[in-house]
């Protein structure tokens, strides 16, 4: 999580726009003094792996919460102090760290208005040392990750109306929160199911298979816990698997934790983790498959935007974040868990179609909604990215998952906007975010420290991937999705509107602005004046049922009309979507601008979305790396060199699969087949 107030984690779905955008102003914020400052102690430089715990270990602290009606845990009376995280750590002058909880402080009372330890980090942070524990065998992690599960598992309401959730926050006392300011969704935070709720689930569950025969006392307390936060689900979520609701007339799943296949998803990181190790419990499996086919049927065309993405959340056809989207990762260990390979299946594309994309026009943005209107990049939506490619690829979707999931684990390593590392493995710092002009937040609290750690064990379980990424340090250069604004368009007889908002309520408009046109008015957008053909994807308000018609050309050329309606307004916030649509045609920028007439009724364009045919990117440390990704459904031929002597050129298809593989040590001709991806490496 970053500091003070970009809560993007765990923010309500109804304000999450502006938590997101808050970490701009988070950039340089005072740090509030909460817990003792010290600088974590770096470890010995390891010569091969990257893993450093000793961030992470700084941020933990003991706690002695008082005996509170629902709330106990494993050997409570026998040992009431918990291991928790501190929420947030802010850089000093000096270069140390000083622990920080999240709001404000009361310097009477020593609470913050959110409190000072999370169950979201808490849990995340379990993770982090089960994970470390079976990778290498530390009795010290093994240790860590039985206290905090035993933390995760205190937050967790027992009895009473609100059995089986969780509360989110706690005071550096120990004294619960359920309702913090600014206010969470759900408030009081065990109300309803919830992001915390989903998370507490993922660390169960993997904590109930590490421990199943370390420790089979501590995990049969493990699996009571996923069985009453399942009961609960079933109650509050599950009850509706099976129905479907309208999404600005699209069907979508009606039985997603907080109406989000992201949150479903960490939830079902864990069950997958439990039910692979717990045979026989029905309650539990059921539980897994309901959510993970909620998730699959999140999955988009990949002919249109967002190209193969599944989407986050059931609210909105036009909002994708990076935080939080572990969607493929879930469905590639499900599908394995269940026997259920087309779970897999909607996981592929978005490793093949999606991620490529992404990582040729800028990487893990917070959100593009639809257009990339949040660049600011974290931890958590890298990490997020390396996790869904790795665990499609271990799952046997497709090789390329390995290759990209190294060029996204380089931003850690420099190959990112600011050409600084992001995480410093002599200290297992990692810093809480990267600006869109290239600043770097150097506070490192609890989730970008989790989610950076997250990253590294996984490059450290797949060593190759690690040798790449950390070979990867700086970005030559990427040519990818833009963006040309409508009310850049000269001559128009548009009038350029701001809103008093640029959130729609389930959406963005990009700059905060917006071209309005009426029936009969026109525009002219410059493209540039690159001579390579592109697709054009004009971003316009498509309003409910709407009749508004418009006509796109190219000089003379005529290159497609588009229908600017969608279908019932259902469960979003507002009557019509922000969406971007293809046209017919493709143009080459080099031969003018474009231009658009409305023929019938207005139109609100926002923008318009270019993307050339094959999108590229380039990093280089000490070695060169090269993303070549087809938008079209034909072949293209394209052009590559090794920088060095020889290089390694690996090509699939849009299916994933592996179509050629060659080294060459001159330069060569690469076809790209129909979608397909191209990995250069030398």
């Amino acid at each position: 999580m970053t500091h003070p107030s970009s809560n993007v984690a765990r923010t309500s779905r109804s304000t999450r726009p502006f938590v997101v955008l808050a970490l701009s102003v988070a950039l340089g914020a005072a740090s509030l003094v909460g817990g003792p400052a010290a600088r974590p102690a770096p470890a010995e430089a390891a010569t091969t792996t990257v893993t450093n715990l000793a961030h992470l270990d700084f941020l933990l602290d003991d706690v002695s919460p008082k005996a509170v009606t629902g709330h106990t845990t494993y050997r409570f009376a026998e040992d009431p102090e918990l291991l928790v995280p501190w929420t947030y750590a802010d850089r000093k002058d000096d270069g140390s760290y000083s622990r920080v909880g999240g709001g404000d402080l009361d310097p009477k009372t020593g609470d913050y208005s959110q409190g000072a330890f999370n169950t979201d980090d808490i849990a995340r942070a379990a993770v982090v040392y089960l994970r470390h524990w079976q990778q290498t065998g530390s009795a010290d992690s093994r240790a860590k990750a039985y206290d905090l599960l035993r933390a995760v598992a205190y937050l967790q309401t027992t009895s009473g109306p609100s059995y089986g959730r969780s509360v989110l926050w706690m005071q550096a006392d120990g004294t619960l929160n359920p309702s913090a300011k600014p206010a969470e969704l759900p408030d009081p935070s065990d109300s309803d199911d919830s992001y915390w709720q989903a998370r507490s689930l993922w660390a169960y569950g993997e904590g109930y298979a590490a421990f199943k025969r370390e420790d089979p006392a501590f995990a049969r307390f493990l699996r009571d816990r996923i069985r009453l936060s399942v009961r609960a689900l079933n109650h509050d979520v599950l009850a509706r698997y099976g129905d479907y609701q309208q999404a600005d007339g699209v069907k979508v799943p009606s039985w997603l934790i907080q109406d989000g296949s992201d949150a479903s998803a960490e939830a079902v990181l864990g069950l997958s983790a439990y039910v692979g190790a717990a045979k026989g419990d029905d309650l539990v499996r059921d539980a897994l498959r309901k959510l993970a086919r909620g998730i699959a049927a999140m999955a988009t065309d990949a002919d249109g935007w967002p190209y193969g993405a599944v989407l986050p959340w059931a609210q909105s056809r036009s909002d994708w974040h990076a935080w939080s989207s572990q969607q493929s990762a879930a469905l590639a260990r499900s599908s394995e868990v269940l026997g259920k390979p087309s779970l897999l299946k909607p996981a592929v594309t978005e490793a093949v179609r999606f991620d490529p994309t992404l990582l040729t026009s800028g990487g893990a943005d917070n959100g593009w909604l639809p257009t990339p209107v949040e660049t600011v990049q974290i931890a958590y939506g890298v990490d997020s990215g390396v996790q869904s490619l790795l665990a499609v690829s271990d799952a046997g979707g497709t090789k390329a998952g390995r290759d990209l999931a190294a060029l996204e684990a380089a931003w850690f390593f420099g190959a990112n906007r600011s050409g600084k590392a992001m995480y410093d493995p002599t200290t297992g710092v990692t810093f809480d975010g990267l600006e869109a002009d290239g600043r770097i937040n150097p506070n490192s609290g609890a989730e970008s420290t989790i989610h950076g750690l997250l990253t590294m064990l996984a490059l450290d379980a797949h060593p190759s991937v690690r040798a790449q990424a950390t070979a990867l340090t700086s970005v030559v250069g990427r040519d990818g999705l833009r963006v040309v604004e409508a009310e850049a368009a000269t001559p128009t007889t548009g009038t350029v509107v701001t809103p008093d908002s640029a959130w729609t309520g389930e959406s963005s408009w990009s700059g905060g602005k917006y071209l309005a046109l009426d029936e009969g008015g026109t525009a002219t957008l410059d493209l540039g004046d690159s001579p390579d053909p592109v697709n054009v994807e004009p971003v316009a308000w498509q309003e409910e049922d709407g009749t508004a018609r418009t006509r796109w050309t190219q000089g003379d050329r005529n290159l497609g009309t588009l229908h600017h309606r969608v279908g019932d307004q259902g469960i979003t916030a507002a009557s019509g979507a922000l969406l971007p649509q293809n046209l017919d045609k493709t143009v080459r920028p080099a031969d003018g601008p474009v231009s658009v007439a409305v023929s019938r009724a207005g139109v609100q364009l926002d923008a318009v979305l270019v993307r050339p045919l094959v999108s590229r990117a380039v990093l280089r440390g000490t070695i060169t790396a090269t993303l070549l990704q087809s938008s079209s459904s034909d072949r293209q031929t394209v052009q590559v060199a090794p920088v060095g002597s020889s290089a390694k050129v690996r090509v699939y298809d849009g299916r994933g699969r592996l179509t050629g593989s060659e080294t060459v040590d001159g330069p060569t001709t690469v076809r790209l087949p129909g979608h397909g991806i191209a990995i250069v490496t030398g």
